[in-house]
């Protein structure tokens, strides 16, 4: 059934009534057996609101904090391949294999068997639909036809890619594969029949996908998922041990790391302080840094905002920050000092990144250097409050925002407010709700915000500086964006890309992304604020083991959640 629009109001109150019809009719979590049930947290911060993959909010296990189709969730929807964000590579999921037949067309086989949750066959024509939904509505897949021109379907498990020849991109390729999650055509396509506003509303409350795991029940306080024992790939993967995983719904990154070293949570995705401190809690590395670097959260600028909107601001403000502050507290020294570079430095990316730009053309903690451009470029001088006006008489002052309880996050901004108030810019914080966040800055409601941009995989770097400087196909503001949140542009910068992604050799990406990051950083349209993984992996072992760990990885990637799913057991 496809739900109409509602107004805020309505959908509220609709929710609150659902929410006390399960209460009274439902099993919840506290009656579910302890050894079979596993608790997780971390992803979902407030009550559910639709279960939509192209939602713009869509709630945990389809969404939730860390973009799980990124890292290759699972749980209802599947994606074709998974990336490894340890060695680089791709493995198999709905996809059995993939081949560049030639430079620009890629074949994807799908693995024998594969069917919906309600017996449907899965079949390439679901793969062609879900891509195609990107071709013919503004989703957030819509990106891939930049690049891609066409799909075929010459039979019932056998997907074939055709890149635009003028415009090669096979890496931007390849990410999608492994990040879309494919959707049911039967279902959806009456919903798309419907137009744009519905298929983005649909709130899609029972949704079914191909994979492990159906939705059981849901409210305010819980999300409560159950195996789904017929399993396509149970043959070829494996069923997850657990019959339930339940998702509690925190206030705060406080109350769900109280719950992880309490044994109430066995699984958790959120910053914890001192991991190293907590008893029968474990983290993929043994040691510091405790975590694998693969994004770089990205205090973005909003370049069009009165102040912000002159690039010598921008760039006093990134000098006073004190980068060594937030890696040591706000991170709990699991980063280091970030740089100004969109390239992380360790890792997969190492090989692009180019530390004699950075010392150029880059910044870093020098509150003396901020004032220097504030007085001796900007000609500003100091109010009676100790807060820079510029000659146009623009005060300083601005406002840093990110989600309330991502409590490491909240960290790192306090710490820019009081870097930039010591060297006479005034930021105050503000911790907005997930959901009110997220749709601030997708439609470019914000001063600075402090933000996921895209992570380590198969065409990263390139991913993030498009996420950053790529202004094509993004709306005016008021609009949801998917990218390119602060409406920066740079005619320089879609050549650049373009010649990045069709680049054949470390040399040539290498010369292109040195290019680009050269850009970023005389622009700064955003500021890097610290070295984060793609997703935290921290596990309880007092009820739930065989967690994989860098020293046990049993072939798995701490960001494949139900391959950890299938390998733990119970104590």
């Amino acid at each position: 059934m496809i739900e109409r629009p509602r107004s805020l109001t309505r959908l509220l109150a609709a929710f609150a009534a659902l929410a006390l019809v399960l209460a009274g009719t439902t099993v919840f979590a506290q009656t579910l057996p302890r050894n079979e049930t596993l608790y997780i947290g971390g992803h979902q911060w407030g009550p559910p609101t639709n279960f939509n993959p192209l939602s713009s909010s869509p709630a945990w296990p389809v969404g939730g904090n860390g973009q799980m189709a990124i890292n290759g969730a699972g749980y209802i929807y599947e994606t074709l391949f998974l990336s490894n964000i340890i060695n680089g590579g791709t493995e198999p999921a709905l996809g059995h294999d993939m081949t560049w037949t030639t430079p620009t067309q890629l074949t994807v086989h799908l693995q024998p068997g594969t069917m919906w949750q309600d017996g449907q066959p899965l079949t390439s024509a679901d793969v062609k639909f879900t891509f195609e939904l990107g071709k013919d509505f503004s989703v957030s897949t819509s990106a891939v036809w930049d690049y891609l021109q066409s799909i075929d379907t010459p039979d019932a498990s056998t997907v074939v890619f055709n890149l635009d020849p003028a415009r090669p991109n096979p890496g931007v390729l390849e990410r999608y594969v492994d990040t879309v999650y494919i959707l049911p055509q039967h279902i959806w396509q009456a919903v798309a029949d419907q137009g744009q506003q519905a298929l983005l509303q649909y709130e899609n409350f029972q949704p079914v996908g191909s994979g492990s795991f159906t939705v059981q029940s849901y409210n305010a306080e819980q999300i409560v998922l159950q195996r789904n024992d017929n399993y396509w790939g149970k043959d070829l993967y494996g069923l997850p041990t657990p019959k339930y995983v339940v998702h509690p719904i925190f206030k705060s990154n406080d109350a769900g790391n109280l719950a992880l070293q309490q044994g109430q949570l066995d699984w958790s995705q959120q910053f914890v302080p001192n991991v190293w401190t907590m008893k029968n809690v474990g983290t993929w590395l043994s040691s510091e840094p405790y975590y694998i670097p693969g994004s770089i959260p990205m205090m973005l600028v909003n370049v069009q905002r009165k102040g912000l909107d002159n690039v010598l601001v921008r760039r006093a403000l990134a000098y006073s920050i004190n980068y060594p502050l937030i890696a040591q507290t706000a991170m709990s020294r699991y980063s280091e000092p970030a740089k100004s570079s969109l390239i992380i430095p360790t890792g997969v990316e190492s090989q692009y990144f180019d530390a004699a730009n950075v010392d150029e053309f880059g910044w870093s903690y020098d509150p003396a250097k901020a004032k220097d451009i504030l007085e001796n470029q900007l000609h500003a001088k100091k109010g009676s409050d100790g807060i820079y006006v510029l000659p146009d008489g623009t005060r300083l002052s601005f406002v840093a925002q990110t989600p309330y309880g991502w409590t490491d996050w909240m960290a790192a901004l306090q710490v820019v407010a009081q870097s930039a108030k010591a060297v006479g810019i005034d930021v105050t914080t503000n911790f907005p709700q997930a959901p009110v966040d997220i749709n601030d800055v997708q439609t470019g409601n914000f001063d600075l915000a402090l933000f996921y941009i895209s992570g380590v995989g198969p065409d990263a770097p390139w991913a993030r500086f498009r996420d950053m400087m790529d202004n094509r196909s993004v709306p005016a503001m008021g609009q949801n964006a998917f990218w390119d949140y602060n409406r920066y542009s740079n005619p320089a910068v879609p050549a650049l890309l373009d010649k990045a992604g069709a680049a054949t050799t470390i040399a040539e990406k290498k010369a292109a992304y040195g290019e680009l990051d050269k850009i970023f950083m005389q622009d700064v349209p955003g500021i890097p604020l610290m070295y984060r993984p793609l997703l935290f992996y921290e596990f309880n072992t007092s009820v739930w083991t065989n967690f994989p760990t860098a020293d046990n990885p049993q072939g798995t990637s701490p960001q494949w959640y139900i391959d950890v799913l299938r390998d733990v057991k119970l104590k």
